[in-house]
């Protein structure tokens, strides 16, 4: 092995995800290192280097992966479209990642899903490299609908968040603040190549496969390589935060929840605790199973503590304070968006279990209780 490579210490990360903190939370071996700078490209295993983007908001970066091919490059995922990531990647294209014997420097660009942290550069590299894009067919098309928003709220939309329990402010700040994210994401290529569950392609001399999860979005794409033991997670699982799952307008009676529960469950039956995760936040780690245990733990908790909130009628918005252990307001519509998707993705677990009921008042807002 490469002697800058990192080899991780599988006995040592047993040991370490065996020993819990008094919440729960497993102790994660991080064997990676310091993470690269902007422009920076980190062997963490053969022919598998790490990437990061600047973000200007919280998580304040993406981790990237590029992948060694015979006659160039793989990458998963690209960051957002703004000034600092394009000179990250004119930086990457012109340095480390730079094309061979005059080839192109990027044979593909495989995206995990829709998100703009994640696709937003994908459509540029695309047409800069002249190389095909790879995505599931939700994350395809989901991305191509989130960046054609119009400059106004479509009534659904409006009625969605009045009905969760917001104002008109806080629904026009938030459609504000939804149009500016789309614009993050540089148009995708008109054709894609869908990528599927369960399905084996070779990047270089490795196969790896696509697993699927969803909750944090429809069809989220994970790969991952037996032979090189990595899992190249996205935000399907991050070793620090949890993932976002919310119900969003356009699915207004969704269950993202249960299908989260669900995928923790397949993961851990489908993927050995040995890997090597490499997360889409933070720092590469191995614990996969102890992680997988925590979400999934966690998320029940949040039920059992959204059940007491309901022992009186609640809205919404009058359930952050079960979830969230900051304080939520409408000075924030990032944050405010979040919290309330994840509420009512908590909301609609519950009712679709039979625990919880809701009915509308007189202007159409929602009121929730226990059965």
């Amino acid at each position: 092995m490469d002697k800058d490579i990192v080899e991780p210490d599988v006995g040592a990360a047993a040991k370490a995800a065996a020993r819990a903190a008094a919440d729960g939370r497993p102790e994660l071996l991080h064997p990676c290192g310091a993470a690269p700078g902007p422009g920076e490209a980190r062997e963490i295993a053969p022919g598998v280097r790490w990437l990061r983007m600047p973000m200007p908001f919280k998580p304040a970066h993406i981790n990237l992966w590029a992948i060694e091919e015979e006659n160039g490059w793989t990458v998963v995922d690209t960051g957002l479209r703004d000034a600092p990531t394009i000179a990250a990647w004119q930086a990457l294209l012109d340095g480390p990642l730079a094309a061979p014997a005059g080839g192109p420097a990027l044979t593909r660009v495989l995206v995990t899903h829709m998100h703009p942290d994640h696709s937003g550069m994908a459509g540029w590299l695309a047409e800069t490299c002249a190389c095909p894009l790879w995505m599931t067919r939700s994350e395809y098309l989901g991305c191509r609908a989130m960046t054609d928003i119009g400059a106004e709220a479509t009534p659904s939309s409006i009625a969605f968040y009045l009905r969760a329990g917001w104002n008109a402010d806080a629904v026009a700040r938030h459609h504000a603040v939804h149009v500016a994210i789309g614009k993050l994401v540089h148009p995708l290529p008109e054709h894609y190549r869908r990528m599927v569950n369960g399905e084996l392609f070779f990047i270089g001399r490795h196969a790896w496969q696509v697993v699927v999860g969803e909750g944090h979005t429809p069809e989220h794409a994970c790969l991952y390589c037996p032979e090189l033991k990595l899992l190249i997670a996205g935000d399907q699982v991050l070793p620090r935060i949890s993932s976002n799952v919310s119900v969003h307008a356009d699915d207004p009676g969704a269950n993202p929840l249960a299908h989260w529960l669900a995928s923790i469950a397949r993961l851990k039956r489908l993927l050995p605790d040995d890997v090597l995760v490499l997360p889409a936040h933070d720092e590469p780690f191995i614990g996969l199973h102890a992680r997988l245990d925590y979400l999934e733990a966690s998320a029940l908790r949040g039920l059992d503590r959204l059940r007491e909130a309901l022992r009186e009628p609640r809205r919404a918005v009058d359930v952050f304070g079960a979830l969230y252990a900051q304080t939520i307001t409408a000075d924030n519509p990032v944050l405010l968006g979040l919290a309330t998707g994840e509420s009512l993705a908590h909301l609609n677990y519950l009712l679709c279990e039979g625990d919880a009921v809701v009915r509308e008042d007189e202007q159409g807002v929602a009121w929730y209780s226990l059965v």
